[in-house]
């Protein structure tokens, strides 16, 4: 942001969208529906240190709307080639087996930066790479499995 850009800053608690569980947006009205606008809200996520929030510069003026989220505000979308996770914000990140962990029937991402919740599509992806031993499971990649860590409900 440069010094002479106005700023405008709203709150999480005067917010009029939010993201479910399942990291579908939703206003006063119900679920956001239009594709474009679906995606462009995803794309401006951004994270700092007061944060989740939708961020855009228009008309000379810097813009965060922080928002409630019911989980997580990010989420893995796709898997390319096995081994590269697409998230909401079309950002990607390498699959680290040793940074994935379940919660209550969910598949997270731990990174040092956020905590990210596979959706339904990545994890259909992902499930052929899955195995379950003994009440355990294991993501297969290059034909080591690698075990999951279970953690308690939050």
């Amino acid at each position: 942001m440069t010094s002479d850009m106005k700023q405008i800053i709203v709150p999480k608690e005067n917010a009029v969208f939010w993201m479910d569980k399942n990291g579908i947006w939703h206003n006063e009205h119900g679920k956001f529906e239009h594709p474009k606008i679906i995606a462009y809200f995803h794309k401006s996520i951004r994270k700092d240190n007061q944060g989740y929030h939708v961020y855009q510069i228009r008309d000379g003026c810097e813009e965060k709307v922080y928002f409630p989220y019911e989980d997580t505000a990010l989420f893995v979308v796709d898997l390319k080639d096995n081994q590269t996770l697409v998230l909401n914000t079309t950002d990607t990140l390498p699959l680290d087996p040793s940074q994935l962990f379940t919660r209550d029937d969910s598949l997270y991402i731990d990174t040092p930066e956020h905590c990210i919740k596979f959706g339904q599509r990545a994890l259909m992806k992902l499930a052929r790479l899955l195995e379950e031993k003994e009440d355990r499971l294991y993501v297969v990649l290059d034909g080591k499995a690698h075990e999951i860590r279970q953690e308690p409900s939050a």
